[in-house]
């Protein structure tokens, strides 16, 4: 049989891992997917830790496997994390969130600034969701990679985003809300579900990508702005 691309396998890896997550995918799983024997897929990964990071890498760093040794050795849990740090870089550094939560704004309007906040989310999840996709679905299942996606990266992001809210909220820009991380996690879900979890809905995937982030921002906007800001810019 001719050798199989290792682009395939780890393909193939990724689409088993995001059904099934780590606990629940096997080997086997993987090698009914390609059509290939058990021992076959030992020739590209020694293990199905192993193939969880050809996975990792085919989403977040896809010009890395060509580069490979083959068969790829177990990587070590922090050799995990490193390819999901890499592939999440910005997840803890959102440019315009992190100047205007610190202080840093431009001289623009909150409704511009907050506006392109929720931009940078959206086209961040957008852009990466079947990397969260694959990540979220083995990470409960792996200590070390939980502790730093759940915990040092989307606390980081949403706390950082609470800090803005308070920051506008104090000062009369924004709209004042019952609770604070609770709009934060608003936000982000809002997000989220628009830019990823829609696309695996059969009522609504067939909803115009550009028009949902349109609509996001519109009415995150409308959410959060004093009335007369609102109107200023509806996309």
């Amino acid at each position: 049989m001719p050798a199989r691309p290792v682009e395939e396998i780890a393909e193939a890896a990724a689409r088993v891992f995001m059904a099934k997550g780590y606990r629940g995918a096997g080997i086997s799983d993987v090698s009914a997917a390609l059509n290939m024997s058990h021992g076959a897929v030992y020739t590209y990964a020694r293990s199905k830790a192993a193939l969880l990071y050809l996975a990792l890498l085919r989403l977040a760093r896809p010009e890395s496997l060509a580069g490979l040794d083959i068969p790829v050795a177990t990587p070590a849990p922090e050799e995990i994390v490193a390819v999901v740090d890499t592939g999440t870089a910005d997840y803890s550094g959102f440019s315009r969130l992190t100047a205007a939560a610190g202080g840093l704004r431009r001289r623009e309007p909150v409704a511009e600034e907050f506006g392109a906040i929720i931009d940078e989310l959206y086209e961040f999840v957008e852009r990466n969701r079947r990397l969260l996709a694959l990540i979220e679905r083995c990470a409960p299942d792996l200590p070390e990679l939980a502790q730093h996606y759940f915990i040092q990266r989307r606390r980081t992001l949403l706390a950082t985003l609470g800090d803005y809210l308070r920051r506008h909220i104090h000062s009369g820009a924004l709209r004042a809300v019952p609770d604070v991380p609770a709009a934060a996690r608003f936000i982000t879900e809002t997000v989220a579900w628009f830019a990823w979890h829609r696309i695996d809905d059969p009522d609504s995937a067939m909803l115009d990508g550009d028009a949902c982030r349109r609509t996001v921002r519109h009415l995150l906007l409308a959410a959060f702005l004093p009335a007369p800001d609102v109107a200023t810019d509806p996309t």
